[in-house]
């Protein structure tokens, strides 16, 4: 399978997972999972498919598990824009933190801080070049904006860590961003 087409279907099992399960006839489990087969159906796709996307995505977006009652199934790490809880428990984040994004809304940004928009947490990243990869899917150039996660962790903001290491938290006010 080309590049192209596991882009294609990892945007497609996106936006089974995380933004509207109903389009493909979906179900999910109030922490965000499906079973494996009833997805595979769904999204009219073969078990090396799926395994090939899950593999080669760069995020790690995607979770495939066994539930306990025996059934494999298949989640999105996070990036929901619909109500799921995905169990994270609250972490002590690094001192800093990094978030990649677009030059063209760095004024608005700068005025209001990192919004979680229409999702459950603003997305941010560990290291420089993730959130550079991450910013890259923007037009124009990319921003790295750095935050100072332990001040914001000093002054009461919880940060979760998702199961594909990326850092999540309600908002980060613009007085956390650094220069």
């Amino acid at each position: 399978m080309d590049r192209r087409s596991l882009v294609r279907l990892s945007k497609r099992m996106s936006r089974a997972l995380r933004h509207d399960p109903e389009r493909f006839g979906l179900t999910l489990d109030v922490a965000g999972w499906v079973p494996l087969d009833e997805f595979l159906v769904a999204l009219r796709m073969g078990r090396a498919e799926l395994d090939l996307v899950v593999a080669e995505n760069d995020k790690q977006r995607f979770a495939v598990q066994r539930g306990p009652d025996g059934v494999e199934r298949i989640r999105a790490n996070q990036g929901h824009s619909i109500s799921v809880e995905l169990g994270l428990m609250p972490q002590t984040p690094p001192c800093h933190l990094y978030h990649g994004t677009s030059a063209a809304v760095l004024e608005p940004i700068r005025a209001t801080g990192l919004n979680r928009g229409n999702r459950h947490h603003v997305h941010l990243s560990a290291d420089v070049e993730t959130a550079r990869r991450v910013g890259a899917r923007r037009s124009g150039a990319v921003v790295i904006l750095t935050v100072d996660a332990a001040a914001m962790d000093r002054d009461g903001y919880a940060f979760y860590r998702s199961d594909n290491g990326v850092w999540l938290t309600d908002a980060v006010p613009p007085n956390y961003l650094l220069a």
